[in-house]
């Protein structure tokens, strides 16, 4: 039997002694943890969710805690005197998939794995304001809201093959990696100001930020 999870933004296709990495969970090493968002259920008999499958759970492991390669982002302006370097390691974890639970039943001693929430910027409402990522303007967010996008963990966590989905499905044509919206919303969980108005003060000072 396998089953198609989803954590941190991503879906997962696992089975029983599966060892997969996905986007930070608050755990300890040793702990199992539960994931309820289980999309498909596969095997003699095939369950699709609508959008889970009521009463199934996958339990999980930690085996440890991790930090993803650096990744490192430059951009200068030509003629403007601008330029900005930046790196980032992602948080991670590091689980093995224990057994896939359905009809209900729960793992003893679990918790549900719920993604470590990251700070916002000093000043923001709150972290699902799609808007403050530069090129994303009030059409562009509707489509994004439309197909379950809400915070800028979401577009953070998209790795190369969700780009490119989604700039397919919602016909941008280029424009999440032409605006570096995944960068833009990594620095905006980092507490980092709006790139719009850090340029602009950087504009207007003429000194690199």
């Amino acid at each position: 039997m396998f089953a198609v999870i989803k954590t941190g933004g991503k879906q997962y296709k696992v089975a029983a002694n599966d060892i997969i990495t996905i986007e930070r969970l608050d755990a300890e090493a040793g702990e199992v943890v539960a994931f309820d968002q289980v999309l498909m259920l596969g095997g003699d008999t095939v369950m699709v969710g609508s959008p889970i499958v009521a009463g199934a759970t996958v339990a999980a492991e930690v085996v440890e805690q991790a930090r993803g390669p650096k990744v490192i982002s430059f951009k200068k302006r030509r003629r403007q005197n601008s330029k900005r370097k930046k790196g980032h390691r992602q948080d991670l974890t590091i689980v093995r998939i224990t057994e896939i639970l359905t009809g209900g039943k729960k793992p003893s001693g679990a918790k549900v794995a719920k993604p470590v929430a990251a700070a916002a910027p000093a000043g923001a409402v709150d972290a699902s304001n799609l808007s403050l990522i530069a090129g994303i303007g009030p059409t562009i967010e509707k489509k994004l809201r439309a197909a379950g996008i809400t915070a800028w963990s979401e577009i953070a966590a998209w790795g190369e093959a969700d780009v490119a989905k989604w700039d397919e499905e919602l016909k941008l044509r280029g424009r999440i990696t032409r605006e570096e919206w995944v960068e833009q919303a990594k620095e905006l969980l980092a507490g980092k100001p709006p790139r719009a108005k850090a340029d602009q003060a950087e504009l207007a000072s003429g000194k690199d930020y």
